[in-house]
């Protein structure tokens, strides 16, 4: 299968898919943090979608798409559309027209991939704002399904796909107490397969990829599908 894994610099979910004989690869505007600069495509993913193109990786070798993506897996960022941000859409009860406008075009980002010319598509981000109005998703996912001790729900866009079976469910960690910087006291689960808590200044980009066990299981099941 040739597969597009679109605004992916982590290559996780390439990488799964390359292991299972797959021509797959990742595109993004930074530069990939999975060690393959020879999958990565470096830039705007949007001319690509509809496949019939030749493509670049970052080590200068042309390849040619002679026909549409087999499948396209999209993780459009989600900063303006989850539900966890939605907090900022208002400000004494009045709606902040500002990032309202940002929630539109980053809406208008991720109904591209919606609606790419492929017949295979699945598009993952967390739990939208119902404001924008965005497609219903599909199917809801938790990492501890997939052999991560972790609660973070992530939907599913999916388009001529199964949803993702569970491979292996295990009971997620009830949380680490940690300090802020403002002295509060919270909770957090964020101890990922990375070997370092998630904080600073890579916070967003480290909860932004996914987890390898929810690649594997998407290389494993839709990498099968005919």
């Amino acid at each position: 299968m040739k597969v597009l894994v679109a605004c992916e610099e982590s290559q996780r979910v390439c990488t799964a898919f390359r292991e299972r004989g797959h021509e797959a690869y990742s595109c993004d505007i930074l530069e990939p943090s999975g060690g393959h600069p020879e999958w990565h495509i470096l830039g705007d993913c949007l001319p690509l979608l509809g496949g019939r193109c030749n493509i670049k990786t970052m080590d200068g070798v042309e390849h040619e798409i002679p026909d549409r993506w087999d499948l396209i897996i999209a993780h459009p960022p989600c900063t303006f559309l989850s539900n966890a941000g939605a907090r900022w859409l208002f400000r004494g009860g009045k709606l902040n027209y500002g990032r309202f406008e940002v929630g539109l075009a980053a809406k208008e980002f991720f109904m591209k991939f919606y609606n790419a010319d492929c017949e295979r598509i699945a598009i993952e981000n967390p739990i939208p704002t119902s404001i924008y109005g965005l497609p219903k998703y599909n199917q809801i996912i938790q990492p501890y399904e997939f052999g991560h001790p972790v609660s973070k729900k992530t939907c599913l866009w999916l388009k001529g796909l199964m949803p993702l079976m569970a491979t292996n469910v295990v009971i997620p960690e009830s949380g680490r107490v940690i300090k802020l910087k403002n002295g509060k006291v919270r909770k957090s689960c964020w101890e990922m397969d990375i070997g370092k808590p998630f904080g600073g200044e890579d916070r967003a980009r480290e909860r932004s990829k996914t987890f390898p066990g929810i690649a594997k299981a998407m290389a494993e099941q839709w990498g099968t599908e005919e």
